[in-house]
């Protein structure tokens, strides 16, 4: 356990290095590694071939040129914001952690062997129902192209395009549903040009336009989105709301993270750019960069904290990142995306904490004996959709 915490705050301190355009002096000091497994892991870093083969797979998260600035030798840029760091942190915790857990799997002969009686768990993949102000609804999956008017789709992310011909009013707009199952995720850019990243078991509610000089607003059903919404002076000054469980956020221009799944009684806002106000009753309050608002809907305590955004955002990027985070509320995280059932064989076990950051394609069973050899847990069983921590 102590050696994975060292493993996850040298990750972080590689990646602030790199994007500084300086040496990793963590990971030369580091006594984690031998001196030949620190050059290993530093020539893939900064290895040109390598970078470019890493940049052709991670196309996904090039919406800010982050990718263009570790290309480029990684040089800082005047405002550092965290989806590059973000971006730099999920490169080399690929990198380190597994030169690590090989490295530890090798040594530790003494893990009990799983029990895998029909292992039918897949990480989650790109898919979505969309359903039509018509009630139609349309599968959207990988590879799967779909059209309509002003709406298009790749499998990975559905497109709205603002026809400027005409101006809506609020007799004619038409509402669609984004709703993710369990093992998915998927995108949405609005007609506006807002983009929405939709995680695991979630549902968005929006116009197919928005209404010309009025709010732009939409519903988060249920469930966990990241919004990077189109600044109001690109619509006439218009504000963009999301309304979700008791709360309204409003924002003119900015990249937030909103969570607020069904079954649980906190949603939490996390402002990472811009500014946004949350409204609960009568109660409102300004976010700044790095902050987190929360919300108990049981009671409407609302409060504000000051919180690491990446541990927020890591999932968009591919990355699971939990900080101190009990085993049950991490098994809830990995129940969504797997779409599996977890059960606890010891109470107890639901308590265990544990810091790391998990990459979203690894394997449920990568994952459980990464638990194993970090002392979290003591076996684990996995039968068909089911997994039984032990």
């Amino acid at each position: 356990m102590v050696k994975f915490n060292k493993i996850i705050i040298l990750t972080k301190q590689i990646a602030s290095s790199l994007l500084k355009d300086e040496k990793p002096k963590a990971l030369e000091s580091s006594d984690v590694f031998s001196e030949q497994e620190k050059e290993d892991i530093l020539k893939r870093l900064t290895d040109e071939s390598a970078i470019e083969s890493r940049l052709d797979l991670k196309t996904k998260i090039d919406t800010k040129a982050d990718w263009k600035i570790l290309k480029s030798k990684l040089v800082v840029p005047k405002k550092t914001y965290y989806w590059h760091y973000a971006a730099a942190a999920a490169i080399v915790l690929g990198l380190v952690t597994t030169t690590y857990f090989l490295k530890e799997h090798g040594l530790n002969k003494n893990l009990n062997s799983p029990i895998i009686v029909d292992n039918q768990i897949e990480p989650g993949v790109d898919k979505a129902i969309l359903t039509l102000e018509s009630g139609e609804t349309v599968a959207l999956v990988k590879d799967v192209k779909y059209a309509a008017q002003n709406v298009v789709t790749n499998g990975e992310e559905i497109v709205y395009q603002d026809d400027n011909t005409t101006e809506s009013t609020t007799q004619d707009v038409a509402y669609n549903y984004l709703t993710i199952p369990r093992g998915g995720q998927f995108q949405v850019t609005l007609s506006d040009g807002t983009h929405v990243w939709l995680n695991s078991e979630s549902e968005l509610k929006y116009p197919v336009h928005f209404i010309k000089g009025k709010p732009r607003l939409v519903e988060l059903m249920y469930g966990e989105a990241y919004f990077d919404v189109s600044p109001s002076t690109k619509h006439n000054g218009a504000t963009f709301q999301v309304i979700t469980k008791q709360q309204t956020i409003e924002v003119l221009g900015t990249e937030f993270n909103l969570k607020a799944y069904k079954e649980e009684p906190n949603v939490f806002t996390t402002l990472v750019e811009g500014k946004v106000k949350v409204s609960s009753g009568h109660k409102t309050k300004n976010l700044i960069p790095n902050q987190q608002a929360h919300l108990n809907i049981e009671t409407n305590a609302l409060a504000i904290t000051a919180v690491d955004v990446y541990n927020e955002i890591a999932w968009k990027e591919g990355v699971f990142n939990f900080e101190n985070k009990p085993l049950k509320d991490i098994m809830t995280v990995l129940s969504r995306w797997y779409d599996i059932d977890v059960t606890f064989e010891k109470k107890d076990l639901e308590n265990q904490k544990f810091n790391g950051s998990l990459k979203k394609n690894y394997s449920i069973e990568s994952i459980l004996t990464i638990f194993q050899s970090a002392d979290i847990i003591n076996a684990f069983e996995i039968n068909k959709k089911s997994v039984i921590i032990k």
